[in-house]
C-alpha cells in the first residue's frame, strides 16, 4: 500500500484548506479564460464597483477543470488539448465564445489561487472536513482500528483503514485483514463512498473491494449565490447535508461486515486454485493490460513481480497489480491499481480461460 501523509498532517491540511478554499456561483458570462505568460487563467468579472471600474478575480487552473470545461462545452479532449498545448488563444476564444453564447450557472470552486473545479449548479457541496469530522471519530471508537495510509490529492480524499481483530488466511502463512477505504471530492472526481479493503500482511498490499461499495453521489438541489456569488447554504440544504452525514457511520461500519469480509476472502481462496501456464505468462499479462487499462510501464512492473513472486495464479496476478501500486508515483493511481487487483480476482471464469489459451 502506498503511503501519503500521517494522519495529523492529513488533518492539519484540511483544516487549512477550510479556511482559504472559495466557492463561487457564476454565470459563465462572467468567466472568460486568458492565456497569460504563467499559463491558462480564468478571470470572474464580478461587476463594476462604485469607481465605475471593473472588480476581476484571477485564478490559475489545473488538469481537472479543464476537462470539465472541454466536457462542458463538448469540445473534444484531443482538440481541446491542441489548442491548449499550440494555440491557446484559439482555445481561449473557443471557450470564451461559448460561454457566451450557451450560458449556464456554474458553481466554479477555488483554492489557494486556483481554479479547481467546474460544476453543475445541482452540485452538492459535502467537503472533506465535513468527512473527516464525522468519520475520524467512528474509527477511534472501532477497536484496534488504524489508519495504515491517508492523503489528499486534487481528485479526493482517502482514509485506507485496517482493522487488525477482523482476519483470515487466504492460504498457509498469507493473512489478510479487513478494513474500509473511504473517499471523497470536492472537484466533481467521485462520490462520498466507503469500500471494503483488504489488507495482506506479508507484503502490506491493499486491495479495493469496488463490488461492495457503498456511495452517496454530490447531487442536490440547484444553488443560489449572494450578490458576491458565494453560495447561500439554506436551512433546507443544511438538514440533508446533516442527513447525509449522520449515514456515514452505517456506511463505515457496513464496509468492515465480518460477513462481507468472508465472502472476499474466499473469492481470494478460489483465486489460488486459478493457475497459468509458464509459457502463457506473458500473453496473461498483456490480455489483463488491455482489460484494465494498464499503461506499457505498468504492464512490465506487472509482468516483472508476478515472475518474482513465482505465484502464477490468478490471485497471483492480483497481487503482482497491487504490489505495482506501490511503485507509481500518483496516490489516485495507486489506488485505482488497488481496485483493479480485486477485480481481476472476480473476472468472469470464461475471461481467464479465454487469457489462458495459446495464441
Amino acid at each position: 500500500m502506498k503511503q501519503g501523509k500521517t494522519l495529523q498532517e492529513l488533518a492539519m491540511e484540511i483544516e487549512r484548506q477550510k479556511d482559504v478554499k472559495r466557492d463561487m456561483l457564476v454565470d459563465t458570462r462572467r468567466l472568460q479564460m486568458a492565456p497569460t505568460d504563467g499559463g491558462i487563467h480564468i478571470n470572474v468579472n464580478r461587476g463594476v464597483n462604485p469607481e465605475g471600474l471593473h472588480e476581476i478575480d484571477g485564478f490559475g487552473t489545473n488538469e481537472i477543470i479543464h476537462r470539465q470545461i472541454g466536457s462542458a462545452l463538448n469540445i473534444p479532449a484531443k482538440y481541446y488539448d491542441k489548442m491548449r498545448d499550440e494555440y491557446p488563444e484559439l482555445l481561449a476564444a473557443n471557450v470564451n465564445g461559448w460561454f457566451n453564447k450557451e450560458p449556464s450557472n456554474r458553481l466554479l470552486r477555488t483554492l489557494d489561487g486556483r481554479a479547481r473545479a467546474l460544476l453543475s449548479d445541482r452540485y452538492r457541496v459535502i467537503d472533506n472536513y465535513d468527512v473527516a469530522v464525522r468519520v475520524l471519530p467512528i474509527i477511534q471508537q472501532m477497536h484496534g482500528a488504524q489508519v495504515e495510509s491517508c492523503e489528499l490529492t486534487e481528485s479526493r480524499m482517502y482514509l485506507k483503514v485496517v482493522n487488525p481483530r477482523v482476519e483470515a488466511e487466504v492460504k498457509k502463512g498469507d493473512v489478510v485483514q479487513a478494513g474500509v477505504i473511504i473517499t471523497n471530492s470536492e472537484t466533481g472526481q467521485g462520490s462520498l463512498s466507503a469500500s471494503p479493503f483488504i489488507y495482506r500482511l506479508v507484503c502490506s498490499n491493499g486491495m479495493v473491494a469496488v463490488d461492495h461499495s457503498m456511495r452517496k453521489y454530490h447531487s442536490g438541489r440547484i444553488n443560489v449565490a449572494e450578490a458576491d456569488y458565494s453560495i447561500i447554504r439554506t436551512e433546507t440544504i443544511e438538514k440533508e447535508n446533516e442527513a447525509l452525514l449522520m449515514r456515514i457511520e452505517d456506511i463505515v461500519q457496513a464496509a468492515v461486515d465480518e460477513t462481507k469480509f468472508q465472502v472476499i476472502v474466499k473469492q481470494m481462496q478460489d483465486a489460488t486454485e486459478a493457475k497459468m501456464e509458464t509459457n502463457l505468462v506473458p500473453q496473461v499479462v498483456e490480455l489483463t493490460a488491455k482489460e484494465y487499462g494498464f499503461t506499457q510501464g505498468e504492464h512490465d512492473g506487472i509482468l516483472g513481480h508476478l515472475i518474482q513472486g513465482g505465484d502464477l495464479s490468478l490471485y497471483g496476478l492480483a497481487n503482482a497489480v497491487t504490489r505495482h501500486a506501490h511503485d507509481v508515483d500518483s496516490y489516485d493511481r495507486s489506488t485505482d491499481l488497488e481496485a483493479a487487483g480485486y477485480k481481476i480476482i472476480t473476472m468472469a471464469p470464461a475471461m481467464w480461460r479465454q487469457m489462458n489459451t495459446a495464441k
